[in-house]
């Protein structure tokens, strides 16, 4: 989906594929016949953003064989769907029964990270719709925070700044620009924005970037205004937004909000649980942890990294943390120009949700993201963007 902005620019907006898990090339062409088009037709454009993420498996074939990747652009045109942004955060296994700690594996100081970020922007590069020369893929805040010592720090600096490179050459080569953004997560060596500040000015290079997530964002209770704001300071681009909202308990001390939280801990995915204390921010690395014991100071609201659905808050007396998102949209183009031009809807945990929320079905899926959709559009119409055919 497309939206002109006041001052003349086109926003981008998408959903990302890794709420429909593939590892393979087949598997992706299979996405976007029984995922992506359907959401497409319901929401009735003739046109839609998809944020496809692809597995390692998926990317190294696209990259090794030039008519994979034209027949890939061919079934996008064929389908009504174009791809403006790549999920690059998970490089594998996303769709596995328990994906916790893994998806944080391969790093920045490891050599796989670097190559599978370039393969991606190579592939990118070939699937950009004609008339748009600039791109944008999200990825690791560096490392998880453990085992992470100086001497990896300084690999990773290292590969970034060969991947800056990298997008030099390849912008030569093709004519088309693409970014790459860190996405700060709870527990990871990049766990805010202010954390991002430090790494990505000592790389001092345009083409890395950030990208904010407003569900980590918010999880990590940062205000968005402040956030951003010292980001722009910094002169931090930002290479894109993922919209996004977190759990969040008013008062989880209480019993039944223990309860209603217990629903939402599943094996699948890590829940990190962060809560504000006068000494500054308190968190476990999963929900089931925060629930244990005193793990987790509970005289203030808890805030859990599980991506809920943006329409649909949980029910009472849980909430979501929509406002957060809101605040941090009207930051990033409610101004008199944007601070970032892609915008990416990404909710992957549907199939995590407690079983009464999941969907049953393909069709009730599709329902449910072209909901999240539509609220995004109204979003930004009432920001003053103008959505385009």
């Amino acid at each position: 989906m497309r939206f002109r902005h006041p001052d003349g620019s086109t926003v981008h907006l998408a959903y990302c594929t890794n709420v429909h898990p593939a590892e393979t090339l087949d598997g992706v062409l299979a996405q976007l016949r029984h995922h992506c088009e359907p959401v497409r037709r319901r929401l009735g454009r003739d046109r839609l953003g998809i944020g496809l993420w692809l597995a390692a498996d998926a990317a190294r074939t696209l990259v090794g064989d030039p008519s994979a990747l034209r027949g890939l652009r061919m079934e996008l045109d064929r389908r009504g769907l174009e791809v403006v942004t790549l999920n690059g955060f998970p490089y594998e296994g996303f769709g596995a029964e328990e994906v916790k700690y893994r998806v944080y594996t391969p790093d920045w100081a490891d050599s796989e990270r670097l190559e599978h970020t370039t393969s991606l922007a190579r592939v990118l590069a070939g699937l950009l719709p004609d008339d748009v020369t600039d791109g944008s893929i999200s990825t690791l805040p560096l490392a998880w925070r453990t085992a992470y010592d100086e001497q990896r720090a300084k690999t990773a600096r290292t590969a970034l700044r060969t991947l800056a490179e990298r997008l030099d050459a390849l912008q030569e080569l093709t004519g088309r620009s693409v970014r790459v953004g860190l996405e700060p997560e709870p527990g990871c060596v990049v766990e805010t924005a202010h954390d991002a500040i430090a790494p990505l000015t000592a790389i001092a290079h345009d083409r890395v970037g950030i990208c904010v997530d407003t569900c980590h964002l918010a999880t990590s209770f940062e205000d968005p205004h402040t956030a951003l704001d010292d980001l722009t300071r910094a002169g931090v681009p930002v290479v894109k937004s993922q919209l996004s909202a977190a759990l969040h308990a008013g008062q989880p001390h209480l019993p039944e909000v223990r309860e209603a939280l217990a629903a939402f801990a599943e094996p699948r995915f890590l829940h990190q649980t962060r809560t504000a204390t006068r000494a500054g921010l308190r968190g476990t690395d999963d929900l089931t942890e925060a629930l244990t014991g005193d793990a987790l100071p509970d005289a203030a609201p808890w805030r859990a990294h599980f991506h809920v659905p943006l329409h649909a808050a949980p029910a009472a007396p849980l909430t979501s943390t929509l406002p957060v998102l809101k605040d941090a949209l009207a930051r990033l183009v409610g101004g008199p120009h944007p601070l970032t031009r892609h915008l990416e809807v990404e909710t992957y945990t549907w199939q995590a949700l407690p079983p009464a929320l999941r969907p049953a079905t393909r069709g009730r899926l599709a329902d449910g993201i072209a909901a999240e959709l539509t609220l995004a559009r109204d979003l930004l119409t009432d920001l003053g963007l103008k959505e385009l055919p």
